[in-house]
């Protein structure tokens, strides 16, 4: 018999903006249910575009909703798993631990992103989140940065992981000149859009930048009014994202939010062979490796976005270099191998708890 597992955490939904979290639960949930019985509690709860109370308020309805559907399921599984942000640990965590403690059923913890905040706390803070979260019997992190930080050995390095495959065989790509290029994601200010648009202004009259993704509430569409090498397309949906990235020489990611862990669009750009341009910012240099399979620039400059633009439309070798790395890169993030060891840990886990 497979093991019952609950897996707690965001699944996409139209009442809120999906985001790299919810794709990344989406696809937990997908390649775990070829190995485990699963039981899904989706943690959604609308957030964008609320006011601060608003966000806490729903935040809170949220636990008290999680609560509940822990203590009606707990005694119809053997292992819940949390798919969660590092932010909510401290109340998260400690309220469901107490839950499967009673029940006997082993807590295992999966966070989402980078650990911004764990780093900004002080030592106390550090000391106690780590308590909090190195009690659990495994727990999963995205990036290499917080794996180290919390070096332990019921730490495990679980990177965001997609499983994008080719329109047709991986060739080497031919590109006469780089000149297609996406933005995709969230739009909000601080993912770099200003100064992704500001950097095309002053590229040649054949290159074009096509923008993806939901309006936030901070983001100024007043930008594209006039824009004489930008677009903006919409919102793609998840099945568009492969065909979108397959016509395009390039994904620009100028991001400097504060979220940033592994986003997950600069896998699948890689696994679709396609270099990026990104920030030196958070993970993302752990994800793109400059000159291997994309460049990196410092943040907040729309003048070195531009520059790294026009240095692979003048040396093509330069760009198909970055894009055998970028398919290279890609490979070694494909979904199923990681989450198969990932069900074999949990299983193993089950079977030490039992005994």
């Amino acid at each position: 018999m497979k093991v019952r597992a609950l897996l707690i955490g965001p699944m996409p939904a139209s009442i809120e903006v999906i985001g790299g979290s919810k794709v990344a639960f989406a696809e937990t949930v997908r390649h775990l249910a070829d190995s485990l019985d699963i039981v899904v509690l989706s943690t959604t709860r609308q957030r964008a575009n609320l006011s601060p109370w608003r966000r806490r308020a729903s935040d809170f309805a949220a636990l008290l909703r999680t609560i509940r559907g822990v203590l009606i399921q707990l005694k119809n599984v053997q292992i819940v798993v949390l798919n969660m942000s590092l932010f909510g640990v401290w109340f998260v965590v400690p309220c469901l631990s107490a839950c499967c403690r009673m029940a006997g059923v082993p807590l295992v913890v999966r966070f989402f992103g980078n650990g911004h905040r764990f780093y900004r706390c002080g030592p106390a803070a550090r000391w106690l989140t780590g308590k909090v979260i190195l009690g659990r019997p495994l727990v999963y992190v995205q990036t290499r940065r917080l794996h180290k930080h919390l070096h332990a050995p019921n730490v495990r390095w679980l990177p965001n992981v997609r499983n994008v495959m080719p329109c047709r065989p991986q060739t080497q790509r031919q590109v006469a000149n780089v000149a297609n290029m996406v933005f995709i994601g969230q739009l909000r200010m601080a993912k770099g859009l200003r100064e992704a648009l500001d950097a095309c202004r002053g590229l040649p009259p054949d290159c074009h930048l096509t923008v993806f993704g939901p309006c936030m509430q901070d983001t100024d569409m007043s930008l594209f009014k006039g824009h004489p090498r930008a677009t903006y397309g919409g919102i793609l949906r998840s099945d568009e994202v492969r065909d979108t990235l397959a016509g395009c020489d390039l994904l620009l990611f100028p991001s400097y939010w504060e979220s940033e862990g592994y986003p997950g669009v600069i896998i699948e750009s890689f696994q679709m062979g396609v270099p990026v341009v990104a920030t030196r910012w958070n993970d993302i240099p752990e994800l793109v490796e400059d000159g291997c399979n994309g460049l990196l620039v410092e943040p907040r400059s729309a003048e070195a976005l531009r520059a790294a633009v026009e240095r692979l439309r003048g040396d093509p070798h330069l760009y198909r270099r970055l894009c055998a790395g970028a398919r290279c890169t890609g490979e070694r993030f494909r979904s199923p191998v990681w989450y198969r060891k990932m069900a074999q840990d949990l299983c193993k886990l089950v079977a030490v708890d039992r005994s």
